[in-house]
């Protein structure tokens, strides 16, 4: 897929990189959309990919005392869901990375790479956009801010030049006054691209609307604002007629299209079915309420695995990668322009992660890399290099099979069986987040899971009775 692979130690060394390379490199974080449009065709032209995912303190949320936040470039999704500061202080965009793909996904997939892929179908640009965030881009020739709602030109293309790195999303938080949420409307709970999205930040004060931002994703080519109803709602009491009047202005502000997911009219309808939803749970308060109190990762005990110290390295055809497999030393070479799901079955011979879709859809080939659950197939060979990994092959302790495999033999919870070592993967991390889940955590960490036989009641079942051998 790429000719050289580039795992540079610093920031400097990364924009050296790009400027080297120019148009032909690709700065990777988490690498999720570039494999995929590697994979399909999409994108072409690029021979030199540069992963930052080793560079150090690049993965931090801080918030200054006057209430700026930043973001960097290596958070995840599930370091927003996670973290503290943001939700506190903002809260719908919390909500927003909650919904992206799966646990799997979101543990590789960073909000900066949400942004620059910049489809408007894309769930962080809105909530981002409504908080009036702005990104810091870096090339050899300085830094420069900008805003965000002036960083796209349209649909997948922003102001960002072929030599630039984005290394900060900043905005402030939400104030005492101020209330947010993020909806998204979608055709199934979990690795879905948004039919409409849509978040609402208002300032209340004793029941009176000061001001309103309303930002709309998935019905324009880029994130558009509904300014109409904006501007309705400003200076008014907040009532049951205000809402329905700025529902439907909402709706009649967006111009989408009909395309597979859904036609131009469904769009428009769930825009204002949706608005009038968020603003009542704003007027209420209630807004909160259905988010978990702790949002399954399928992190576990990641934290406790002592990070490598970066060095920069050229990837090649003749590099070695040398990785530590189910606790056993592998060396590899001619893999550095693989997947990590290919090397694994072709090169360690470790057939037990299984490929499925190789587009992160289905969870069949997830494993663990340094202690996280992921999807192999949307993991570059070379990130293996000095990472620990764990496959199916290396779950059970000996001849004595993990809880949750006995499980699985105990409940019957196999047909084809081609899904369960996925299953299998994804219900021992959740085990180790989580001793003792619920029947919607156990829900919750499964949904990057696909099983085409049975309608998973039996595998719902194995995992909570995994729960209690493993307790």
């Amino acid at each position: 897929m790429w000719s050289e692979y580039i795992s540079p130690s610093n920031v400097d060394e990364a924009v050296n990189a790009l400027s080297e390379k120019g148009a032909s490199a690709r700065i990777v974080a988490g690498a999720t959309d570039l494999i995929l449009e590697l994979e399909r065709g999409v994108r072409t032209g690029v021979d030199t990919v540069i992963d930052i995912s080793r560079i150090r303190d690049l993965d931090k949320i801080s918030r200054e005392p006057d209430g700026l936040i930043h973001i960097g470039p290596m958070v995840t999704h599930n370091d927003v869901v996670s973290s503290k500061i943001l939700r506190e202080n903002a809260f719908p965009l919390v909500q927003a990375c909650w919904e992206v793909g799966a646990p799997q996904i979101r543990n590789r997939a960073t909000v900066a790479g949400n942004l620059i892929t910049a489809s408007p179908a894309n769930d962080t640009i809105t909530p981002l956009m409504a908080l009036d965030a702005s990104v810091t881009l870096k090339s050899k020739r300085g830094e420069r801010k900008v805003k965000l709602s002036d960083f796209y030109t349209g649909v997948r293309k922003t102001v960002m030049q072929p030599d630039e790195v984005m290394i900060d999303i900043s905005f402030y938080g939400l104030k005492k006054q101020e209330h947010g949420t993020f909806i998204k409307v979608a055709l199934r709970r979990a690795q879905a691209i948004s039919v409409v999205n849509l978040c609402i930040i208002i300032t209340l004060e004793e029941n009176k609307i000061k001001n309103t931002v309303i930002t709309l994703g998935a019905v324009a080519p880029k994130i558009i604002r509904a300014t109409s109803a904006e501007s309705y709602m400003n200076g008014k009491m907040i009532s049951d007629e205000v809402i329905e009047a700025a529902a439907r202005l909402t709706g009649d502000s967006a111009a989408p299209i009909d395309d597979i997911r859904a036609t131009a009219d469904f769009r428009k309808e769930m825009l204002r079915v949706h608005t009038r939803r968020g603003l009542k749970a704003l007027w209420t308060g209630s807004e909160k309420l259905d988010f978990p109190d702790a949002p399954i990762t399928l992190t576990g005990k990641a934290n406790e695995i002592k990070p490598v110290k970066p060095e920069l390295i050229r990837f090649s055809e003749n590099s070695e990668i040398k990785t530590v497999i189910n606790q056993k030393e592998y060396i590899f070479k001619k893999v550095s322009d693989k997947t990590l799901l290919r090397l694994l079955r072709e090169d360690a011979g470790l057939i037990g992660t299984k490929e499925g879709c190789a587009e992160g859809e289905c969870g069949a080939c997830t494993v663990f890399l340094d202690g996280k659950a992921v999807m192999a197939c949307m993991v570059p060979a070379p990130r293996a290099h000095l990472a620990e990994i764990t496959t199916i092959e290396g779950l059970a302790n000996g001849e004595n099979l993990h809880p949750v495999q006995e499980a699985f033999i105990q409940a019957g919870a196999v047909q084809c069986g081609y899904c369960s070592p996925g299953f299998i993967m994804s219900a021992a991390k959740l085990l180790e987040e989580e001793p003792q889940p619920s029947k919607n955590q156990i829900e919750e960490a499964i949904t990057g899971n696909l099983c085409r036989c049975t309608g998973y009641y039996k595998i719902v079942k194995a995992i909570e009775d995994a729960s209690f051998i493993g307790g």
